[in-house]
């Protein structure tokens, strides 16, 4: 069984740190923040084998793209494989109650 890199994205580790600051700050729970996290870090690692049990996603034009996501919580981590490198690159982590659509225009 092939194994993935895991690539993070810059806009990616945006993300996760206004999930952590947004948990931690605005809502005041600074051990919440830190387990979501793990949890997201969790997922993305859960990639490095068969990242292609995920699905591609229905809207487009991102799923002639190629883009996939799974659930974590709250929230979705969009993530694109690259056969070539052998290589899961992580491209958002964005809340589920977040117009999607909207969320994937700015990538």
């Amino acid at each position: 069984m092939d194994e993935y890199k895991i690539k993070v994205t810059r806009q990616a580790k945006e993300h996760l740190a206004i999930v952590r600051e947004y948990i931690a700050t605005e809502l005041k729970e600074p051990i919440v923040a830190k387990r979501m996290l793990e949890l997201l870090k969790e997922g993305m690692t859960s990639l490095q084998t068969m990242p292609y049990r995920v699905k591609a996603i229905d809207e487009q034009p991102w799923r002639n793209l190629g883009f996939r996501k799974i659930r974590v919580k709250n929230y979705y981590i969009y993530f694109l494989v690259d056969e070539n490198r052998k290589e899961v690159q992580i491209l958002a982590v964005i809340y589920v109650r977040r117009d999607q659509a909207k969320q994937l225009e700015q990538l």
